[in-house]
């Protein structure tokens, strides 16, 4: 008789949440399991990353202007903080996508080029004017709103950057390579999982906005659902490209969505 192996232990909610932070934040929080299962319930807790990171680059704000800072810093200092826990990789994400589509190359080449260690003139033009719009968006927002509008709009976008993660790691989205971060979440999410935390999330942002009244709740809600349109198209157009997802993909579905958001929210 054959013997079978134990069907894999369902992961715990925990289990979810150290995935999700371990590998999209830099905080000092220890992945447990590395394996499918995990994989899945971290993707799922990834928008709880971003709420984390959101919180903390609008607090950073918040103290600069009670000590007196005028907006133009404390918005630096609230776009420089998820680039500080997250050491960067999602900016740097974002400059090797850039690079990789910028090339015109065939699959393989521009996912040579985007495993390089240094950035290409695409890259660099992309990392300069995303920061630019997500620093002149933040300036806005607490000069013409004060911190308190900022601050939610700050925790919004990155909520729904991290969904934008989620999203990205539904069924039937391909890895480009069979190693790496892309690989080890490629596909992990059902398509139903990942339209119910879309749902979740875009309500979650509308309470949110309904601080600013009804017309608030529906600007906040439409502002994460556009920067999920737009993470969709930049991810379609990157699946086509490359064939699949990378981590490199991820950054830069992140950055989209985020800066996408905060753009939003500073129309009407």
């Amino acid at each position: 008789m054959t013997e079978t192996s134990p069907p894999p232990v369902p992961p715990s909610l925990g289990d979810g949440i150290r995935f999700a932070f371990g590998t999209l934040t830099a905080l000092p929080v220890r992945v447990g399991r590395w394996d499918r299962p995990a994989a899945r319930a971290g993707m799922l807790a990834a928008p709880l990353a971003g709420l984390v990171v959101g919180l903390c680059a609008a607090g950073l704000g918040g103290v600069l202007l009670l000590l007196g800072s005028g907006p133009l810093l404390a918005a630096v200092a609230t776009a420089a903080v998820p680039a500080a826990l997250t050491r960067g990789l999602h900016l740097d994400g974002l400059a090797d996508t850039a690079d990789g589509l910028g090339s015109a190359k065939p699959a393989a080449d521009a996912l040579r080029i985007m495993k390089q260690s240094d950035i290409g003139p695409f890259g660099v033009l992309v990392l300069l004017f995303v920061l630019l719009a997500q620093v002149a968006a933040v300036y806005q927002l607490y000069d013409a709103g004060g911190w308190a509008r900022g601050a939610v709009a700050v925790v919004v976008a990155a909520v729904a950057a991290r969904l934008a993660l989620t999203l990205a790691s539904r069924a039937g989205v391909p890895p480009a390579r069979p190693e790496g971060l892309g690989a080890a979440v490629a596909g992990v999410v059902s398509v139903r999982a990942a339209l119910l935390a879309a749902v979740l999330v875009a309500a979650g942002c509308a309470g949110a906005g309904a601080l600013f009244g009804r017309y608030g709740a529906l600007h906040h809600a439409l502002a994460a659902l556009a920067a999920l349109g737009v993470a969709q198209l930049l991810l379609r157009h990157c699946v086509r490209r490359f064939g699949g997802v990378t981590g490199d993909v991820f950054g830069a579905l992140a950055e989209t969505a985020a800066t996408t958001a905060l753009v939003v929210l500073t129309l009407g």
